[in-house]
């Protein structure tokens, strides 16, 4: 399904992303005026293929399914793109800082201190064999006071910075960038997914003072905890919306795309009186024999349901809630791993198309005990309104995070796209050869 976007202004530079989920892929392009302002050219989406708790299962289907993506994205936007930021929802994504300091001896800070501290600080890293996703600097300390965001121009006795670094295994990152190359398509960058989430819909505040950020897709939930600026916290739940769908394909007999229409049109997290005297029809107006109102349904009928196949709402609503449970439960044991209970506890904000469910924050809220917002990507120019929501805050955020172009201390001394184009230039000479054997032969 393709979005059709505004008319656009003179750009200066088109940033374009896909998001490669379980149960969704989608891509969008998104360009910046010369004045700065960032609008939405065009997006694009479909089922996923290929694609199970974000790693890679079937290299082609996958592949199709990208490229699936990218060009609906491409004829809603009326620009072709060679080039994409991916997000990374699994591999294994842990989370972890590292800090380094060099003597100043009380003179005033000048560019080539902050450049010898960021070279010195690469040092530092120690990714014991798995890739390095991010070493981004979040904030610099001053004999020791932290919170500094700029050190140039000032004096100090020790300069120091805190460097945030996002570690991922190596070979579920080489799969997914080796499937969007198949798709024809080179990778600017591979961002961790609540990297990219947190772009979108987490002030510059809730980040500083602390935040925690749950972002639900169909296999995996992703809790994450920002504090200081910076990621500080990583945890995989290894469940989803998509247990949610199957708990009502198998409480009812029906098929799991009946579950997920049910879940989708019918469901909630919260039950209201009314929902024991509410019947509603499991199969689609399209599955209905006759005139499609009062007709026999074709098919069996589900668990439960009347004649009509039709159940009742509250049994539907016992279901979707008992699961929630289940998966709420797993989330406040990630958030106190990590350290987010108690009086440390804070604001939780809800992204992924799990949150999208009607009545999610309100069920969240009750069971963590602990305040529960939606989180939604910014309302950008062109973007269509089914897209802000929580189902495309990644996406979103991959092209704002491109946009923002962040600091990766790997660049310093080397160029910007020292550390990105490693993620194409990996596969060598050889995968380049086939990737180009493959676009003839598929076009001509």
């Amino acid at each position: 399904m393709a979005s059709r976007a505004a008319p656009q202004r003179r750009l200066a530079r088109t940033y374009a992303a896909v998001n490669v989920g379980s149960f969704r892929i989608s891509a969008m392009i998104m360009g910046e005026t010369e004045t700065g302002e960032l609008q939405v050219l065009g997006s694009g989406h479909r089922a996923s293929a290929g694609i199970k708790r974000g790693y890679v299962t079937d290299m082609g289907a996958a592949a199709h399914a990208i490229r699936d993506a990218v060009e609906r994205a491409e004829r809603s936007a009326g620009t072709p793109v060679r080039s994409v930021w991916i997000a990374c929802a699994g591999a294994g994504l842990a989370s972890t800082v590292v800090s380094v300091d060099i003597e100043i001896g009380g003179r005033r800070i000048e560019d080539e201190d902050v450049e010898q501290l960021l070279i010195e600080a690469q040092d530092m890293i120690q990714p014991d064999g798995r890739r390095v996703l991010h070493a981004q600097p979040a904030h610099y300390t001053l004999d020791g006071a932290h919170g500094v965001a700029n050190p140039r121009g000032l004096h100090a006795e020790r300069l120091g910075v805190d460097i945030h670094v996002m570690l991922a295994d190596g070979a579920p990152v080489r799969n997914l960038t080796e499937a969007v190359q198949n798709a024809h398509l080179e990778v600017e960058g591979v961002v961790a997914a609540p990297l990219a989430a947190g772009h979108a819909c987490l002030t510059v505040e809730e980040r500083e003072l602390g935040v925690a950020l749950v972002e639900i897709g169909a296999d995996i939930t992703n809790v994450a905890v920002f504090a200081g600026g910076m990621l500080l916290g990583l945890q995989a739940v290894p469940m989803g919306s998509g247990a949610i769908t199957d708990a009502i394909a198998s409480s009812f007999g029906i098929r799991r795309s009946q579950a997920e229409r049910l879940k989708c049109v019918a469901g909630s997290a919260v039950a209201s009186p009314s929902d024991h005297r509410e019947l509603i029809p499991v199969s689609p107006p399209s599955e209905l024999g006759g005139d499609g109102g009062d007709s026999a349904p074709v098919g069996p009928l589900a668990r439960g349901a009347d004649d009509k196949n039709r159940i009742v709402r509250a049994e539907l609503i016992a279901v979707v809630t008992q699961q929630l449970g289940v998966l709420t439960a797993e989330i406040g044991k990630a958030l106190k791993t990590i350290g987010f209970s108690g009086s440390r506890a804070g604001q939780v904000v809800l992204t992924g198309g799990g949150a999208e469910l009607a009545g999610m924050a309100d069920f969240m809220q009750g069971a963590l005990g602990q305040p529960v917002r939606l989180g939604r990507p910014p309302q950008l120019t062109g973007m269509p309104e089914a897209h802000h929501a929580p189902g495309f805050a990644t996406l979103a955020g991959l092209c704002l995070y491109a946009a923002d172009d962040p600091v990766d201390i790997r660049a310093v001394g080397t160029g910007r796209g020292g550390v990105y184009k490693s993620f194409a230039r990996e596969s060598g000479w050889w995968a380049l050869v086939m990737r180009l054997f493959r676009a003839l032969r598929e076009y001509f």
